[in-house]
Formats: structure tokens, sequence, C-alpha cells
């Protein structure tokens, strides 16, 4: 009798190839694209800390009294002359230093040539966020600032809500913020330098100017994997040859 076990077999291999061809190579561009994308991400977010880097190693200047572009003194250093309204103090919440979470203290800041800005003064610990526990670092009268111009942060995927009617911050929302000191909405804020307070509190000196990038990681993962699967891909199609039909031609 014929053997007719051989033609399902072929059958079998063929479509198991195609299966894999099916899988394999759509699956290699995939991981290929967002190597390359990962690619992309790591030159733009290169180009724009060593953007920040300069901005933030130039002199620092004093603060102009119409900031028109504020995008233009993004991480810029400067001093401004004037007063606290230590009475308005607003809290940013969830701010960590030295591995201990706390509040960044948000104050306006009365210009003398100038209008209101919004100041971050810096970090306090949980227990110090009420201002008695803290009056050493409540300087009153003229003063002199020096700083670093930031944008208003946004809201992440994970952020909460602010909470204004309880003062608590948990993104730098400048419009809702201004709203709340009752001061013309500014489109920046001042962080504070880290020259020491009187008393210890709050600790300037809390900003980031680099964005943290781990885009060399992810274009590591994505490459080695669309690598990994071709060799897969290339070892499976090798130990299951197409057959030309030679070997499985029926027997007697």
């Amino acid at each position: 009798m014929a053997k007719t076990d051989g033609a399902p077999r072929r059958v079998t291999s063929a479509r198991a190839r195609r299966r894999a061809t099916w899988f394999a190579l759509p699956g290699i561009v995939l991981l290929l694209a967002l190597g390359s994308w990962q690619v992309h991400r790591l030159m733009w977010k290169t180009e724009l800390n060593e953007e920040r880097r300069a901005q933030f190693q130039a002199e620092a200047v004093m603060l102009p009294a119409d900031l028109a572009d504020p995008a233009s003194f993004a991480y810029r250093r400067v001093w401004l002359e004037g007063r606290f309204r230590h009475e308005a103090e607003m809290f940013l919440a969830a701010r960590t230093h030295d591995r201990r979470v706390g509040y960044q203290i948000i104050t306006p800041f009365e210009r003398t040539d100038g209008p209101v800005v919004l100041v971050n003064r810096g970090w306090v610990p949980l227990e110090s966020k009420e201002p008695e526990t803290r009056l050493g670092g409540q300087v009153q009268g003229a003063f002199r600032l020096e700083g670093v111009v930031v944008p208003g942060g946004r809201a992440g995927w994970f952020t909460p809500d602010n909470e204004p009617e309880n003062n608590i911050w948990f993104w730098t929302d400048t419009e809702a913020l201004a709203a709340k000191a009752g001061i013309p909405a500014p489109a920046y804020l001042v962080d504070a330098g880290p020259t020491p307070n009187p008393g210890g509190l709050p600790i300037g000196g809390q900003t980031r100017v680099e964005l943290r990038s781990q885009h060399m990681q992810y274009i590591v993962i994505w490459y080695a994997l669309a690598i990994g699967l071709a060799v897969i891909y290339v070892i499976y199609m090798r130990r299951n040859p197409r057959s030309d039909g030679s070997e499985d031609e029926s027997e007697a």
C-alpha cells in the first residue's frame, strides 16, 4: 500500500513556515521601529538638555520687568529684588529631598521694579509645612533673590488633581496658582537658588535642569529583541526546510 503520511507533513510544514513568517517579520519590523523611535527621542532629549545647560551656565541677569517671551529665559539664572508675601504661601506636595518626602513652598514675590512673580522657595519636610514651624526662614522686608526661571508644569498620566480649596498642589499650574494668590497669571516661576535661608528652611536649589533620559536603555532592549526574534526565525526555518516533494514520494 502507498504511504499517505508524507503529504500531511508537507502541508503542516508549509503552513507552519507561513505562520512563522507572518508572526516574525512584522514583529521584527515593529521592534526595529520602536528602537528607531527611541533613537529619535534620545537625540531630541540630548539636544534639549544641552540647551538647558547652556542657559543655566550663562551669567545671571536681572529678571526683566516685562518678560514678553518667558521661553527664551527658561532655565536662565536671574536675580530680582522685592519682598515675599508669606501670608499667601502655597504648598507643592509629594516632593522629595535626600530621599525624604515633603513640600515645596511657592510664595508670591512683590518686586520693587516689576510685577509680582511666583517663587518656589524650596523644600521643607512634612513636619515643617506650617510657617510657624520655620519662622527663621520667613524673611521680612526688602530681599534680593537669586534663582532660575522655569516654565509652568503640566499634569502627568498619574498626577493627582490639584486641590486649590485645600491649598495643596501636585503640579505647577501657574494660572491656578496665580489665581489663588490673587495676582496676574505669569507663564513661569522662579526657583530660588541654593543660598541657605535663615533657620535652614526652605531648602532652595531644587531646580532639575536636565530631563531624565532612559532612551539608551530602551534602544538596547528593542534592538536586542529584534535581533533575538530574527535569530529565532532563521533557526526555525532552517530546522523546518521547505520540502520539494522528492523525499515524500509515495512508496509501494
